[in-house]
């Protein structure tokens, strides 16, 4: 997944919710097949991030800083 494009059925979705904005709407309604569709792409998002949260928690990189006495006037 490009990081820079929303998965195709978020994107539609924020295209709906754009134009009922727009058009001053107050419902917007899902079709089972379109729910399903976003509910698949939200939970491999959650997932995505779950994933890289965990690895950034995990301690697998050793950062080293040395300083010397350097020359300060």
């Amino acid at each position: 997944m490009d990081s820079s494009n929303p998965p195709l059925h978020i994107r539609m979705l924020n295209e709906r919710v754009r134009a009922m904005n727009q058009s001053g709407g107050k419902v917007l309604t899902l079709s089972a097949q379109e729910a399903r569709s976003l509910h698949g792409e939200i939970y491999d998002l959650m997932a995505t991030i779950a994933g890289l949260s965990k690895s950034a928690d995990s301690p697998g990189t050793v950062t080293s800083i040395s300083m010397d006495g350097g020359g300060f006037k």
